[in-house]
């Protein structure tokens, strides 16, 4: 499989996403662009990559149950792509999870279960699932066709500003920034590829520093989408590889990207899809042309009441 096999799929459902110069984030010598996925059903990136696994893995073999673990938008496009494909849906949550990506998975008529603290010990429970009836789980941080999906955000930003020298990528289970790395690196080598995890998350950050996949005991941050704290070590050794930087960002710094991103662009993100804006923010290196992922947009209320304080 390839990231363009991705694109011809993909583009029979999704249309390609927003790039928008950001006035407020440019400057004389500066432009910034901002890549909005929150316009893409469910809200945010997660459908390029559910769909695509989904759709191939259906080819490869009869699918009764799809079983996904999230805190939220992977479950939600594991849902919906599942609703495209007539395929049943069972998605795993960690109890008390965000309440509009809960209620958007219930929407799409998936079932809905909330085990354990962390997406931990929902990914646990679903492996556990998934053996005992067949199920294909679809585990985002390890399957091999979701960066693909994913990719395909790689391949929109660089035909579409080929000149581009730097990608600023939110960091979760590392699908989507192993995805775009590779797939914008084949076709402009030089740019650079920043990946941004959570302070209060950083097991990927660690994880790529030391060379070594770490667990983390905790992963206690605002932005449910990078709230990982097991690094598998396939993942740490392609983000070594496509990598050139990882930044952590504070619960602060993505509260003030989520104001910035709300007041001054016009955008919705949540404080997974504003992360890459809080890294830009306290980073602004000499990058002459960047672009920073808006990667999702289901913001819960209890969030944007904190970000307007």
């Amino acid at each position: 499989m390839t990231v363009d096999a991705a694109r011809a799929l993909l583009a029979r459902h999704l249309a390609p996403t927003p790039l928008v110069r950001a006035p407020s984030l440019s400057g004389a010598d500066r432009d910034v662009f901002l890549k909005i996925e929150t316009g893409l059903p469910t809200g945010s990136f997660k459908v390029r990559g559910a769909l695509y696994s989904l759709s191939v893995n259906a080819a490869r073999r009869p699918i009764a149950e799809v079983v996904a673990a999230s805190t939220g938008n992977h479950g939600a496009a594991v849902a919906w792509a599942a609703t495209l494909l007539d395929i049943r849906a069972t998605i795993f949550l960690p109890a008390n999870p965000n309440r509009v990506k809960a209620a958007r998975i219930r929407g799409l008529g998936a079932r809905l279960v909330e085990q354990g603290g962390d997406l931990s010990a929902a990914i646990d429970a679903a492996y556990e699932h998934a053996a005992r009836t067949g199920a294909f789980f679809l585990h985002d941080a390890a399957d091999a066709d979701v960066p693909f999906g994913a990719g395909t955000i790689g391949v929109e930003i660089v035909d579409a500003l080929p000149q581009v020298d730097a990608i600023y990528v939110p960091m979760g289970d590392t699908a989507l920034v192993r995805g775009v790395a590779a797939a914008a690196k084949a076709r402009r080598p030089s740019l650079a590829v920043v990946g941004v995890v959570a302070e209060r998350a950083p097991a990927y950050c660690l994880s790529w520093r030391a060379n070594e996949a770490i667990e983390t005991a905790a992963a206690d941050t605002i932005a449910d989408g990078l709230a990982v704290r097991r690094a598998l070590a396939p993942n740490v050794a392609a983000i070594r590889a496509l990598v050139d930087d990882v930044m952590m960002v504070s619960e602060t710094e993505m509260r003030v990207a989520i104001e910035w991103l709300m007041t001054r662009e016009q955008v919705i993100a949540e404080p997974a899809g504003a992360a890459a804006t809080a890294a830009f923010l306290k980073d602004q290196r000499a990058a002459r042309i960047a672009v920073l992922l808006v990667t999702g947009g289901n913001l819960a209320p209890d969030v944007t009441a904190t970000a307007r304080n």
